[in-house]
């Protein structure tokens, strides 16, 4: 009789595949590890444009990887805590920050069994790049931002659009059973990372409802024809830094973003 898979089964499944994922991303030219240890900063034009200035702001990255983004707005003055379920991840950003002297904490857990050292909430909540998709309920990922944030705190999310994902043949609403696939990674060493995966769907329209029924108030929605990172097959690089899918003859949207504030607890 085939076993059914928990919650925690998957967050497992995932964990042992971001483990050897990370391992591949450290010496990868995608990630450029070298470069950003030189002072390099891996935030990319939307996320630095649309947050802005978060100097002497308490700052939680949620779903952080081996913490170069957090570290980078860190170097930007904002006081970091970045959260990953992977312990290589975690690892690896510990020295990073401890290499660069650079004050920021990290906390190995799954998203939903987050819980902050500090007694303050933080002044931003920001999570980027192909995060929502490892989540099964957005519902409980809103309320850990809302429970995170303190009042009039911002919200920020940079994400992938699911209409990508329909497009490479996934559904583009939320199923109750993930998508389970055995893949390697997006960066160019890709053979060095084979996993399984288990990866859920969501429409923009589950991540605002999510968020708006915590309490966060959506200030602004942006959508972008191009991704700043190349990192599906067959991307074209018209403008330094951005790349480009069409379907149709016509642009694919690559990138949608939120804003948003808490308004009250």
């Amino acid at each position: 009789m085939k076993k059914t898979l928990t919650e925690s089964d998957y967050f497992e499944m995932n964990r042992v595949g971001w483990d050897r994922r990370a391992e591949a991303h450290f010496g990868s030219r995608f990630y450029d590890l070298k470069g950003f240890l030189s002072g390099e900063t891996s935030l990319r034009e939307i996320e630095l444009a649309e947050l802005g200035d978060v100097n002497g702001k308490s700052l939680l990255h949620l779903q952080c990887h081996f913490g170069m983004d957090t570290l980078s707005w860190a170097r930007k003055g904002a006081v970091c805590t970045g959260v990953d379920i992977s312990p290589v991840a975690i690892k690896k950003a510990r020295e990073l920050a401890q290499e660069l002297q650079l004050g920021a904490e990290f906390v190995c857990t799954d998203v939903y069994s987050f819980q902050r050292s500090a007694p303050a909430p933080y002044d931003i909540v920001f999570t980027s790049y192909g995060t929502v998709c490892w989540l099964p309920d957005l519902s409980r990922w809103a309320q850990v931002i809302a429970s995170n944030l303190a009042v009039g705190g911002r919200f920020y999310i940079v994400e992938f659009h699911p209409v990508y994902d329909l497009l490479a043949g996934y559904s583009y609403f939320t199923k109750h059973e993930p998508d389970i696939d055995e893949e390697g990674t997006y960066t160019e060493n890709a053979s060095d990372a084979i996993g399984k995966f288990a990866a859920w769907a969501h429409p923009i329209s589950s991540v605002i409802t999510a968020l708006l029924a915590v309490g966060i108030q959506i200030e602004r929605v942006s959508e972008f024809p191009y991704s700043p990172y190349n990192c599906f097959e067959g991307m074209v690089e018209r403008e330094p830094g951005r790349f480009y899918l069409s379907h149709k003859e016509n642009d694919i949207p690559m990138v949608y973003s939120i804003t948003g504030r808490k308004i009250a607890d």
